[in-house]
């Protein structure tokens, strides 16, 4: 805090300006800035012109400069600026498009390459999916096995064509072959349960490992969700390479090696990040997108309803969850293109069919039985669980991952994946519901009970079901129902105790699926709870008139169903994408009601016990510049109190318009950290003119040297409209007021801290220049804004820069 200027105190700041000092600006090496043409300064200048023998003076404003207007690493965009050069470059394609017909088709190209962007980045993020959801099914069932016909098809693709399959055993056939099996020839026995147990464990390990190095040695951006800091690049803020080329490559491979790791995570999280890299990747076609950086965020917006859409297929769901959770800025045109990619995606990804079923995800059901309104109270009951594991899920991770943060645990992420994978495949394989895949498990423990499923949880006493009857009715629980509910207690306790560990890990880690897996086990124990309750109890008062002998009044699946989005619920916070998402999962609407109040129950409770969601509390944790839209901010303060510089830090740094020389503006841009300045009238008036970034100042210098004959150090700089006469015997100066924002925002000394938070929040500022009569007093940087919320909030306001 004592620096005085726009400063970033980290080199890790945000909008604040981030600190560079001893940085090198070596822009050839970022693959999204243009690299400074160092040739054009050879040869003839051809920045300058002779007029009447005299060199006539460059403007910056008529021949813009490589490189000027674009941004550094870890730095915030300018949305006030981006947007401005957009409504720029748009009115002159359609002042152009009136006058020639050449013109008008560009006009109409530039107008329709949107949408087909938003095609390239469904039939892209739809077809990767679609290689993930085969690829990641392949390799979980290589751990327990090969088939003889071919070893690229999974286990049930093996035994499709099969003639020697049965209702009973129908993953059995003879063209799979356990490794026991190959090993030893046998399935029987301890020796050939020890050898299984073996390789499912060495697979798991060989799987993790292979994706943990990929990672760290390739794309270490590859790892986790993606999502905390997908939401934080849609504030406006940079990470180069975060949705590059290596990194989606990288993410591809290793969330295939991790899901099938048999790790407790998902890959519908890590989704989200291959689409947002498949559109910024798409976005270097496009000369619109390239170029602005704001109209790319609008582009990432869709990108993020792509990836739900192929990760749960729902587009609808996908669209709303993009609206809900992780955009910054979502106009309507963003909605409409948004719906457009995300059922492109979803007509790729069924296209290809992954999971042969003709659907877009392995867990999808059909209930035909009509719920009741007495059921809302074991629903709202539900929705309470998942509140409550939500926010113990949330506080528990959080502090484990603080911990591998500041403990010798963040030196060795090789060695913890490997244990935690040693762990999981070790616990895991002796229980069959968590031994099998998690997608696997919710699919079963939706599933709505036939006579022919061969499920332990289907294992009821139907001596008194006719063959033809349409609909089951409530039946007694048999033994190895009792069994099942046992094993599912047991994968329960492990899911909700290992998920806290595995998220955050160095691979690429969804926690959609584990979530959802956690609230489908306990809501299925209680729908079979509910559902012996009513067989045997059929006369109790609750039961009486809805429920009569022989009816099928309970749907275990259901309550299955509902479980899951209470949890998802209560570590997201989502309530409406949430609802929609389940819904299209289901294919029924008739459910929504339960979905609603389960959802809403857990968003209650959740909040009750803590404010945060799992992603903006990873967002705090790593201590990303965003400004969370859903915190009120509610502290009585003013501009003044927050501004810098305070009563005991030297004098702000500025400009002035006319005074200062080519050296002085050097030697300020070494000896401070700051990421711009204020321009001034004079050191005197203080009266403000404009603002100037200093990467836009330094890369504008190095230019004109290159281009301006006779620029030297003791070279004027001009920042005003007009040049006056200079001595002949003066070298010629330099005109950069085509750098400067001449309308930075300003706000006055006495503005209400609330009004400021807003401003910021909802232009997506990264500074705020401080007035007082006119005169300029200080200035306002969004991590300012971000190290005083922390300080009402009674948390370290220095947690506030780039981790």
């Amino acid at each position: 805090m004592d620096n005085t200027g726009y400063c970033n105190e980290s080199s890790t700041s945000d909008e604040d300006m981030v600190e560079i000092a001893g940085a090198t600006l070596d822009f050839s090496t970022t693959e999204d800035v243009p690299p400074l043409d160092r040739d054009k300064g050879s040869g003839d200048n051809p920045g300058m012109e002779e007029v009447n023998g005299v060199p006539k003076l460059m403007d910056l404003l008529d021949d813009p400069v490589p490189g000027v207007g674009t941004y550094e690493d870890f730095n915030t965009i300018d949305w006030v600026r981006e947007k401005s050069k957009d409504r720029d470059r748009h009115r002159e394609i359609t002042s152009k498009s009136r006058e020639s017909t050449w013109a008008l088709v560009k006009s109409v190209s530039d107008a329709f390459s949107g949408w087909l962007l938003m095609l390239l980045i469904g039939l892209m993020s739809g077809a990767l999916a679609g290689g993930i959801d085969i690829s990641a099914h392949w390799m979980t069932d290589l751990k327990e096995g090969v088939c003889l016909n071919g070893f690229w098809f999974n286990h049930e693709h093996c035994c499709w064509t099969s003639n020697e399959t049965t209702f009973q055993e129908r993953d059995k056939c003879p063209q799979w072959k356990s490794w026991a099996e190959l090993i030893i020839g046998t399935t029987e026995g301890p020796f050939a349960y020890i050898m299984n147990y073996l390789m499912y464990v060495c697979w798991a390990l060989l799987f993790s490992f292979l994706a943990v190095t990929l990672v760290r040695a390739f794309a270490p951006y590859a790892c986790g969700s993606g999502i905390p800091e997908i939401k934080t690049i849609l504030s406006g803020f940079i990470i180069r390479g975060y949705l590059g080329k290596w990194t989606l490559i990288i993410k591809t491979i290793t969330l295939v090696l991790a899901v099938s790791s048999g790790l407790s995570l998902g890959k519908e999280g890590p989704l989200v990040h291959v689409a947002c890299c498949c559109g910024n990747i798409l976005c270097h076609l496009f000369t619109k997108y390239r170029k602005n950086e704001a109209k790319r965020r609008e582009v990432l917006s869709a990108a993020a309803a792509v990836g739900v859409s192929v990760a749960f297929g729902a587009p609808i769901g996908g669209v709303l969850f993009s609206l809900e959770e992780v955009s910054y800025y979502f106009p309507l045109k963003t909605l409409w293109r948004s719906f457009f990619a995300a059922l492109v995606a979803a007509f790729t990804l069924r296209s290809i069919n992954p999971f042969g079923n003709s659907r877009l995800v392995l867990f999808y059901v059909e209930f035909h039985t009509p719920w009741h309104l007495l059921e809302l109270v074991p629903f709202v009951l539900l929705g309470i669980f998942g509140g409550i594991w939500g926010a113990f899920f949330i506080r528990a991770n959080i502090a484990w991952c603080r911990r591998r943060k500041t403990t010798w645990l963040g030196h060795y992420p090789v060695l913890e994946v490997l244990v935690v994978t040693a762990v999981t495949a070790v616990v895991a394989f002796p229980n069959s519901y968590t031994r099998t895949s998690t997608s696997e498990l919710i699919s079963e423990l939706f599933n709505d009970c036939g006579l022919l499923d061969s499920s332990k949880l289907c294992n009821y006493d139907n001596a008194n079901v006719t063959k033809s009857s349409n609909e089951l009715p409530d039946r007694p629980a048999g033994d190895d129902v009792y069994t099942a509910m046992w094993q599912l207690s047991l994968a329960l306790v492990f899911k909700m105790l290992i998920t806290v560990v595995t998220f955050g890990m160095k691979v690429p880690s969804g926690l959609f699926i584990p979530s959802m897996a956690v609230g489908a086990i306990a809501g299925r124990l209680l729908g079979i709870g509910m559902e012996q309750l009513a067989y045997y109890h059929h006369d109790w008062a609750i039961f009486r008139g809805w429920c009569s002998p022989g009816a099928d009044c309970i749907t275990p699946g259901l309550y299955a169903m509902v479980g899951a989005a209470a949890c998802l619920g209560g570590v997201t916070r989502m309530t409406v994408s949430l609802v929609v998402i389940m819904f299209e999962l289901t294919g029924g609407l008739e459910y929504i009601v339960p979905l609603m109040a389960a959802a809403m129950t857990s968003k209650w409770v959740a909040d009750a016990i803590g404010r945060e969601g799992i992603y903006e509390a990873h967002i705090r944790l790593n201590g990303y510049p965003f400004l969370e839209a859903k915190e009120e901010f509610s502290h009585k303060t003013l501009a003044m109190d927050v501004m810098r510089p305070r009563r005991s830090d030297p004098p702000l740094s500025v400009l002035t318009q006319d005074g200062m020389t080519v050296e002085d503006v050097e030697t300020m841009i070494t000896e401070t950290t700051y990421s711009g300045f204020p321009v001034v009238v004079s050191h005197e008036s203080q009266r403000l003119v404009g603002f100037v970034l200093r990467r836009d100042l330094t890369i504008s210098i190095d230019n004109a040297r290159q281009r301006q004959d006779g620029i030297v150090c003791t070279s004027r700089i001009f920042f005003t409209e007009y040049t006056p006469p200079q001595p002949p015997s003066s070298p010629p100066p330099l005109k950069l007021r085509g750098i400067m924002d001449l309308s930075p925002f300003t706000v006055t000394d006495h503005t209400a801290m609330d009004i400021v938070v807003d401003i910021f929040r909802k232009l997506g500022l990264r500074q705020c220049l401080i007035t007082h009569n006119g005169r300029l007093l200080g200035i306002i940087t969004k991590k300012d804004i971000l190290k005083h919320v922390a300080q009402i909030a009674n948390r370290d306001p220095d947690s506030i820069l780039f981790n």
